[in-house]
């Protein structure tokens, strides 16, 4: 599997990750799907503390036993847990995040992670506290870089501005292009890494999987012509799961994607993507004339 470094860190990851919100509860189950992706040339996992109210980081310390050598462990914090009512509160605080890591450590049964990430984030926020608490987490050798998770523009440009960070997670697909406006030009012209999340569209670019509803600005006729439009273009023997993730990897800034998966056909599926050929520029600008751009609304 193609390797690439996020941003100017010394952390290299396979192209495909393995997102692991999707894999479930059952954890047998779920750990045999991390062991059989570690197998198979995937390096990269991403967590988080809401998953599952922790237990989905669990499952991860528990599959990565023995194996954290080979892995690179991403999770991720802000969303706290109020005591006594339901639901989570968001919280950017220093306090909070340099007491969340400690307890994401124990979940995860390591003494470190690679790419601790902010779960979110508004404009509205303590950047430089938050910050701060990140920069201090590395000093001490808790983390060995750190990130966000945001589709805000206005977010990410302030982390891109005023803090070392080596990633933005951001949903990208062909359903859901928003981040090509300003987000995925912004990144790489700062080199910043983007891991795409979502490139499967929760499923409904995945092949022999019907989509039953509409989302973003498609209606569900639309996503069906889209994604018979799609297959017509498929080329190099290349299904519609193995396009929809070669198109996410297709632009200079995603260094990785992260599909789910909750079995092991859906694994097998998305790990095969990476034998087959990148897209060209020329198919690349096929699949964006078939589909929507999803501009990003300015004020956001």
């Amino acid at each position: 599997m193609k390797m690439n470094r996020l941003g100017a860190s010394d952390l290299f990851v396979g192209e495909i990750g393995l997102g692991c919100m999707t894999l479930g509860t059952d954890e047998a189950k779920a750990v045999s799907l991390i062991h059989e992706a570690l197998e198979l040339g995937i390096n990269f996992l991403d967590t988080a503390d809401l998953y599952d109210t922790g237990h989905n980081e669990e499952i991860v310390g528990k599959a990565i036993r023995g194996r954290r050598d080979r892995v690179v462990l991403a999770t991720k914090v802000g969303n706290r847990r109020i005591p006594g009512q339901d639901g989570w509160g968001w919280d950017p605080s220093k306090t909070y995040i340099l007491s969340a890591v400690k307890e994401s450590l124990r979940r995860l049964g390591t003494d470190y992670i690679d790419l601790y990430q902010l779960h979110g984030g508004t404009i509205e926020d303590p950047i430089d506290e938050t910050i701060e608490a990140f920069e201090q987490l590395k000093r001490e050798g808790v983390i060995r870089e750190y990130g966000i998770s945001s589709i805000r523009p206005n977010v990410i440009r302030e982390y891109a501005a005023r803090s070392s960070i080596v990633s933005v997670m951001n949903q990208y697909s062909i359903i859901d292009r928003r981040a090509e406006e300003t987000v995925l030009p912004l990144l790489q012209e700062k080199g910043i890494s983007v891991i795409a999340r979502g490139p499967l569209a929760s499923g409904r670019l995945a092949a022999g999987r019907e989509p039953v509803k509409g989302v973003l600005d498609y209606e569900l006729e639309e996503l069906i012509s889209l994604r018979k439009q799609l297959q017509e273009l498929e080329t190099d023997g290349r299904s519609l799961t193995q396009l929809a993730i070669r198109y996410s990897l297709a632009h200079p800034a995603v260094a990785v994607v992260i599909p789910g998966a909750s079995s092991r056909e859906q694994l097998l599926q998305n790990i095969a993507a990476a034998d087959v050929p990148a897209l060209s520029a020329e198919e690349v600008q096929l699949i964006r004339r078939v589909s929507k751009a999803n501009v990003y609304a300015q004020h956001r």
